[in-house]
């Protein structure tokens, strides 16, 4: 039985794919390094410091571990000025109804994302009060596809793994899910991957909460 719904963030219920590309391009143009499109595809559902290290496979020396510290600090500095920019259209459709349509089903809900920057998107788009609790970047070692960030969302619920579903739109968020032992939705970029559970193109095409209730019954 599903007793809750753990949400991958951006992708998922969010945009902020432009800041996260604006961001990384911006340092990658200001080191004379390439950064195109492309690259930023690989960075999906990856942490800061993973993303870092996959752009600097194309650069033209050797960083140090606090020259590479200070490149992700520098991106996140320009990111976050970005989303304090966020208006109510980077949330994507679909996603207040099924929060409200879980929420009336008496499903937990929870945040497992690998940003740091989760927080404050939550707040900024007044979806902090969905959630029962927030389990992002900050708090684990190990980002997706480790399955850390899942777990630790779960326990924080007071769930056990197999009575979660996530929701996930990167091929690392549903292995880490997979691994994590919990079902898995897959939408968005992630819709093709066959681990999944589920798939759909996004919660605007997919009614979670009767799926969630005809499983239930089952």
């Amino acid at each position: 039985m599903i007793e809750g719904v753990i949400f991958d963030l951006d992708g998922v219920l969010v945009t902020t794919d432009d800041c996260h590309y604006e961001a990384w391009k911006r340092m990658a143009d200001e080191e004379g390094m390439p950064f195109d499109r492309e690259v930023n595809r690989r960075l999906r559902g990856v942490s800061r410091m993973e993303s870092l290290d996959i752009i600097l496979e194309n650069a033209g020396r050797v960083y140090s571990g606090e020259e590479r510290t200070a490149l992700a600090k520098r991106k996140n500095a320009y990111y976050v000025d970005m989303i304090h920019g966020l208006g109510k259209d980077a949330i994507l459709s679909g996603a207040l109804e099924t929060l409200e349509k879980l929420r009336r089903l008496g499903i937990k809900l929870a945040i497992g994302s690998s940003s740091k920057n989760a927080p404050a998107i939550l707040d900024r788009l007044g979806l902090a009060g969905y959630f029962d609790t927030v389990a992002d970047g900050n708090q684990i070692h190990r980002s997706k596809p480790d399955p850390d960030v899942f777990l630790l969302a779960a326990n924080k619920l007071g769930l056990q793994p197999a009575n979660c579903l996530v929701v996930e739109d990167a091929d690392a968020g549903v292995e880490a899910a997979v691994r994590a032992g919990m079902r898995v939705l897959a939408v968005g970029a992630a819709k093709g991957n066959p681990r999944a559970t589920v798939q759909a193109e996004s919660l605007g095409t997919f009614d979670l909460s009767a799926y969630l209730s005809g499983e239930n019954r089952a």
